[in-house]
């Protein structure tokens, strides 16, 4: 199992509905890009204004592919985003890009990360703002070697500084492969971070079995990067990634991935800065026959109070959708999302977003196959520590004339009130994806 393969058409952050969406396409669709990547801005009023690109991208955006891999709004007009683009060279950069007071800067490349990556090859895939022009971000490059590296950047007070390698990964990392998967921040200056790295055990570039590995910043300076403490004892000779993080508080966070030969999904939780034993998803061996199991996104409203969202493959090979609940920082057991197996007749479901504006009361998005194999996106919802029943994102079925919709990211600024992002294809028997949000109150 790779890194989650479904379109990112859009990206809602953790507190507030979303301000930016970056379209990914296939590389079929790389014409698409030529105009550079596309921001969104939200309007007074809450309104959604017009599409902008993204300023300054196309001049950086030479090589004509350029893509906005997530966003994170600290307060309404107060974002950063990041993703890559192909400079004239052909070669892939990182780059962020801040908004203020509802106005986009000029996106730059990432301070720091030319030098780096004498590869050619570099992405920011994660961004995370505790406050106004108080981010981190997180993500891969190559070095000249052919080794890719994890790297991790911060912005302080509205200036980026200069990205590094991830303190630790690189003597990890002797297989040439590295990455931060997912950041959180829930103070400027206090994030975590997680992803992967390669061991070597065989040889070439991004050889040996895949490890998963956390790293945490405190009062502005990252730490050493150590591989998730009981993950090697998991996976038994199979690989780990640290897929999602959340962080409450200062030093208290979740984050939760895969791991193994065969995939099972595991969660592993962080107290007073110091991280616990990895475990399985109480509850998800059982549901797992399939031997397919990972955790896509992990929200937490409170330390100790979380909730994850995966997939796993049943007895039959059938993908379906599973939520589990972290209370008073035990993990409960993982349950098939309610309702969505009478939705998920074709036998291929999954959550892909889950956001928590309080210990309970949760919302969750993802994707479903229906009988005829179209895929069509879903939201389901927690209240007061129960699950309702996912249902078809309202509307979406009308939209989706070319079968193919997902919820990409959701996001609750408070109980019942959240927004949503994905995709839509709006062309029958055409890879032809549109963006969509929709709202809760």
């Amino acid at each position: 199992m790779g890194r989650l393969t479904v379109v990112l058409a859009s990206a809602v952050t953790a507190g507030l509905p979303v301000c930016l969406i970056g379209v990914g396409l296939t590389a079929a669709d790389a014409a698409a890009h030529r105009a550079g990547a596309l921001a969104r801005l939200v309007a007074p009023g809450g309104g959604w204004g017009k599409a902008i690109e993204v300023p300054g991208s196309g001049t950086l955006n030479r090589g004509g592919l350029a893509e906005v891999a997530w966003v994170s709004c600290a307060a309404q007009g107060y974002c950063s985003a990041g993703g890559y683009y192909k400079d004239g060279g052909g070669r892939r950069q990182a780059f962020v890009v801040t908004e203020r007071a509802g106005r986009w800067g000029r996106a730059i490349e990432v301070p720091g990360s030319g030098a780096l990556n004498r590869g050619g090859s570099a992405r920011v895939w994660s961004v995370s703002c505790a406050g106004p022009g108080d981010c981190s971000a997180g993500g891969t490059y190559v070095e000249a070697s052919g080794r890719e590296q994890a790297f991790v950047v911060t912005e302080r007070a509205g200036l980026w500084g200069r990205a590094i390698e991830v303190p630790g990964s690189g003597a990890l990392n002797r297989g040439g492969g590295a990455e931060v998967s997912s950041v959180s921040c829930a103070a400027p200056g206090d994030c975590s971070a997680g992803g992967l790295y390669a061991d070597g055990s065989t040889p070439g570039i991004g050889g040996g079995r895949q490890h998963a590995f956390v790293v945490t910043e405190r009062n502005g300076r990252w730490g050493k990067a150590i591989e998730v403490p009981g993950s090697r004892a998991l996976s038994r000779g199979g690989g780990a990634e640290v897929s999602s993080m959340s962080c409450a508080a200062p030093g208290d966070c979740s984050a939760g991935g895969f791991y193994g030969v065969q995939g099972q999904a595991f969660v592993v939780t962080e107290r007073a800065s110091r991280w616990g034993n990895a475990i399985e998803v109480p509850g998800s061996g059982p549901l797992n026959q399939g031997g397919d199991a990972a955790v896509f996104s992990v929200s937490c409203a409170a330390p100790g109070d979380c909730s994850a969202g995966g997939l796993y493959t049943d007895a039959s090979g059938r993908n379906q959708a599973f939520v589990v609940t972290e209370r008073a920082s035990r993990w409960g057991n993982a349950i098939e999302v309610p309702g969505s197996g009478a939705l998920n007749q074709g036998g291929s479901a999954q959550v892909n977003s889950v956001s928590c504006a309080a210990p309970g009361d949760c919302s969750a998005g993802g994707l479903y196959a229906e009988a005829s194999g179209h895929f069509q996106a879903f939201v389901v919802t927690e209240r007061a520590d129960r699950w309702g029943n996912a249902i078809e994102v309202p509307g979406s079925g009308a939209l989706n004339r070319g079968g193919s919709a997902a919820v990409n990211s959701v996001s609750c600024a408070a109980p019942g009130g959240c927004s949503a992002g994905g995709f839509y294809g709006d062309q029958a028997g055409h890879l032809h994806l549109q963006p969509f949000v929709a709202s809760r109150t």
